[in-house]
């Protein structure tokens, strides 16, 4: 019997390097203190570790959820929550046209070669139960996002009006004194509202759009009922983490919070438990590792990623450090899409990055880099948007990239939070993030660029968007292209021409939701070696494991969707019932 560090490939990152906190090298069993022996040891609370110790417990199976944050949910919490699983029940409940060989064809067509079709095959088959277990054990229900385009809909079997789909309202009283420990969200819902992520293409409209006002009056219709009912609401990532540890609670799984995980622990050859500071848990059937990305992990970044690179711009969770990745590669696990991450345009607002979203697609604005020109179609799926400023950024920079708008594009739409007409903070133009000018020369000095180039690129940009056609990157082109603008708008409610001043530009980073890197493992959550044989007892999931997506992103929720299913499939295989 001994740590894992018996084990370590002269190869693997992090060999020779020092050993975990408490742990010795060579250390028996007899030397950690027993922290309890359970039949599954999950590491992580966020929808991987969750979704997996719930189908655990289900199973029969003791169960234990070790999280290193003081808080539990993880970078799910803090999301959207939005979630990408063809065919499942709640899409065919809502009548939405989708079949089997419709998902098969798209997900292969947007993935490519990338990614073996049996875990392609697996993510498919399994999704649709995944969702129909949770629905059955815990309090958690969905809506589908209506219109929510898949991200490449022209593709075989792509869907226009898409297949994703969020949690539904959950009133987090049902957590009692836990509630206090669910992890933020990335940004916070105005008080007094209740607000899904398919009301936010809405919202953003509201000072101009009939739609868009009735949906910010149901808003605040569902906040005023809560309120009246004493309850306390949730959506987005925080009712998806909130219904799921709602879950575990129903069904006795304990979730140890400033737990981190230091080291795996394998005995005779097979991953037998989890090491941490405290000393060992041990795991009768196996370890899945559901601990996130490495997204704030500045070392390994520099390592598997393209520069300019760093941890201020990624929203994921600040715990993710890529410690489950670590251990697993110390017991010579094979990695793959280090490189990668779940990509998106970024402010780089005083305190924490704004992902920009609407923001970008809006009519009236335009993405430039340092040449102060058009570099790509600024509606295009926003891992599509960062992976073309990396790929054209050593010989046409454009990191930092600008998008620039004018005072009628202010004037109409939210920023962020910031309302239509406001002042934007100070801060913003203090940190560089935000400038503003009342000419586009004057905007060209501020932020670097020359100015001819600016006056050329705005002035050709306008004359395509009265026109409605975008010949030069397709602005418009996809339905997907559609999702975040101003239907009012024609002929193409992506376009519209920047004319009144004063003019406003922010700088445009490379942002993330997380990193999509991590172990590699097989259709049923298995984590491989490098020759492709399977390291016993462990297993992986969500941002912890390489991402069944690839390099690409099917549609809204190709993060958690994936996760949460792989967290199930792991653990149904653990219980022999695969």
């Amino acid at each position: 019997m001994s740590v894992t560090r018996r084990h370590l490939l002269a190869a693997g990152a992090g060999a020779g390097a020092a050993v975990a906190a408490g742990v010795q090298q060579g250390a028996s069993a007899a030397d950690l203190p027993p922290l309890g022996t359970y039949d599954v040891v999950v590491i992580g609370s966020g929808a991987a570790g969750m979704t997996a110790a719930l189908t655990a417990a289900k199973q029969g199976l003791s169960t234990v959820v070790l999280e290193k944050a003081p808080t539990f949910g993880g970078s799910a919490a803090r999301s959207g929550a939005g979630i990408w699983i063809p065919n499942n029940p709640v899409l065919l409940a809502a009548g939405v046209p989708d079949t089997p060989a419709k998902a098969a064809a798209y997900l292969a067509a947007v993935v490519g070669p990338d990614v073996p079709v049996a875990r392609q095959r697996a993510f498919l088959t399994h999704g649709p139960a995944m969702i129909s277990f949770v629905l059955a054990n815990s309090p958690l229900r969905f809506r589908w996002m209506e219109g929510y385009s898949d991200y490449y809909p022209e593709l075989p079997g792509g869907l226009p009006n898409g297949r994703s789909i969020e949690p539904a309202q959950f009133d987090g009283k049902l957590l009692g004194a836990e509630l206090a420990h669910l992890n933020p969200p990335y940004l916070d819902v105005p008080a007094g509202l209740v607000v899904f992520s398919a009301d936010y293409k809405w919202l953003a409209l509201s000072a101009v759009s009939v739609k868009g006002a009735a949906v910010a009056a149901e808003c605040l219709a569902r906040g005023t009922k809560a309120a009246l009912l004493g309850q306390t609401p949730l959506t987005m990532g925080q009712s998806l983490a909130a219904g799921l540890r709602k879950g575990l609670l129903d069904a006795g799984v304990p979730v140890h919070l400033d737990t981190p995980l230091t080291e795996l622990y394998v005995e005779n050859g097979t991953v037998a438990g989890a090491v941490t500071p405290g000393g060992l848990y041990r795991a009768r059937r196996g370890v899945i590792v559901g601990s996130g990305g490495f997204e704030h992990n500045a070392a390994m970044r520099a390592q598997y990623q393209r520069q300019p690179i760093g941890t201020e711009w990624t929203v994921g969770a600040k715990e993710n450090t890529g410690d489950g990745i670590r251990a697993g590669q110390r017991l010579g696990a094979d990695v793959a899409l280090m490189d990668d991450a779940w990509w998106g345009p970024a402010i780089p607002l005083p305190g924490d990055p704004y992902f920009c979203l609407a923001e970008r697609t809006l009519p009236g604005g335009l993405i430039v880099n340092a040449a102060g020109r058009r570099f790509v179609n600024e509606a295009a799926p926003y891992s599509d948007v960062v992976h073309t400023m990396y790929d054209r950024n050593p010989t046409d920079p454009d990191i930092p990239a600008w998008l620039i708008v004018d005072q009628n594009y202010r004037n109409r739409y939210l920023f962020r939070d910031i309302a239509p007409t406001f002042v934007l903070p100070a801060d913003w133009y203090g940190s560089g993030a935000a400038h503003k000018a009342w000419s586009f020369d004057s905007l060209a000095t501020s932020i670097g660029v020359p100015a001819a180039a600016l006056r050329t690129t705005v002035d050709r940009f306008n004359s395509l968007a009265l026109k409605g056609d975008d010949p030069d990157f397709g602005r418009g082109d996809s339905a997907y292209d559609h999702y975040y603008t101003d239907p009012s708008v024609l002929p193409n409610s992506c376009l519209a021409p920047l004319w009144l001043p004063p003019y406003y530009a922010f700088r445009l980073v490379p942002g993330d939701l997380g990193t999509k890197g991590g172990l590699v493992t097989d259709a049923r959550a298995r984590v491989l070696r490098p020759d492709g044989s399977v390291v016993p007892g462990l297993y992986a999931a969500g941002n912890a494991s390489a991402a069944v997506m690839g390099h690409s992103y099917a549609g809204a929720g190709s993060t958690i969707g994936p996760a949460m299913t792989f967290g199930y499939v792991a653990a149904r295989d653990l219980a022999g019932v695969l």
